[in-house]
């Protein structure tokens, strides 16, 4: 673990080399490799009839921009939930929270004929403020407020709940199916950047509340009555915490569909090197998100060319042994 404010910093500047080398490497990478002074040459002299400047100006720029926001806005949401309800097994994966914004996208674009993720981020933020409710009311336990255990078993009951719905809605819709389909599997391919512009705002105002109430989360640890008795408004943080947790995961599900695990693994690697000071831990959470995301994007390129396997699948592959050591771990104290 880095302790001192000079080796954290040192430590960010290494994130944000990590995260410039994997936009390298999702630009360059794919069915189609891009050269260098190509892939240089697409942003500072772009020329409509060369074929790598237009797989890089139409694609893939897209595709980065889409899996940049979306692994941040994961990572910190996760790391919010796990501050929130003290559960290190908690993610908006885990907790139903995707799964809830994932059944309303596809409604609205089964029932309203929404298109674009800037029309389909309301029912993204629908869904997972409803799962959000259900999740916390069924994870109570009497007397004794939340229970980690009830928890999580809501939550994947409520996950399992909304994808079955879903899957529900698109065998009833045939027609538009193939559309419909990436919502469960997760992707970021086919983006468009006219359709993705219009959110990253959303997510750049949201990480930037989260960082401001990041000295407040350091608190949140304690014993309510002690925390407010430091004068910390416990209830307003809480509510605020939780709407940015709606306002990420919702809007990442509008963008890319059902992506898992980035939420619960990154706060952990994290917390592993940064500590628990949510001032250096939320910025590390998104870039390591970031990073994690555009990795396993490109790599899901790479593996059965010309054919690509969908990023949640990637994540999922990465993600499940670790929440089974996280389980066997937490065992103890859930």
């Amino acid at each position: 673990m880095l302790k001192t404010s000079v080796q954290r910093f040192l430590g960010l500047i290494g994130c944000v080399m990590l995260l410039l080398l994997a936009l390298l490497a999702s630009l360059k990478f794919g069915h189609i490799q891009i050269p260098f002074e190509s892939l240089v040459g697409s942003f500072v002299a772009y020329d409509p009839g060369s074929l790598e400047h237009l797989v890089v100006r139409s694609e893939r720029f897209a595709r980065t921009t889409t899996a940049l926001a979306v692994g941040a806005g994961l990572a910190i949401a996760g790391a919010l939930m796990q501050t929130l309800t003290r559960n290190p097994l908690a993610s908006p994966g885990i907790l139903g929270i995707n799964a809830g914004a994932m059944f309303f996208v596809v409604m609205g674009a089964t029932f309203l004929s929404l298109n674009t993720p800037a029309d389909l981020v309301w029912a993204a933020f629908s869904g997972a403020a409803t799962a959000g409710v259900l999740v916390y009311f069924l994870g109570q336990t009497a007397g004794r407020g939340i229970s980690p255990v009830r928890t999580v078993l809501a939550g994947v009951a409520v996950t399992a709940l909304f994808v079955a719905f879903a899957q529900g809605l698109l065998i009833l819709n045939q027609d538009r199916f193939e559309s419909l389909l990436f919502w469960l599997a997760g992707s970021v391919s086919g983006r468009d950047l006219a359709a993705v512009v219009p959110l990253l705002p959303i997510f750049a105002i949201a990480l930037l509340l989260a960082l401001f109430i990041a000295p407040q989360l350091n608190l949140m640890g304690l014993d309510d009555d002690v925390m407010r008795g430091l004068g910390l408004k416990v209830g307003q943080v809480r509510l605020l915490a939780g709407a940015l947790v709606i306002v990420l995961a919702g809007t990442s599900v509008a963008m890319a569909g059902l992506i898992g695990f980035v939420g619960l693994i990154v706060p952990h690697l994290a917390r592993g090197i940064f500590g628990t000071d949510h001032r250096w831990l939320l910025p590390t959470c998104a870039l390591i998100g970031a990073t994690l995301l555009l990795a396993a994007d490109t790599v899901a390129r790479l593996v059965i060319p010309p054919q690509e396997i969908p990023v949640g699948v990637m994540t999922a592959l990465l993600g499940t042994p670790l929440f089974l050591h996280l389980a066997r771990q937490a065992r103890r104290t859930l």
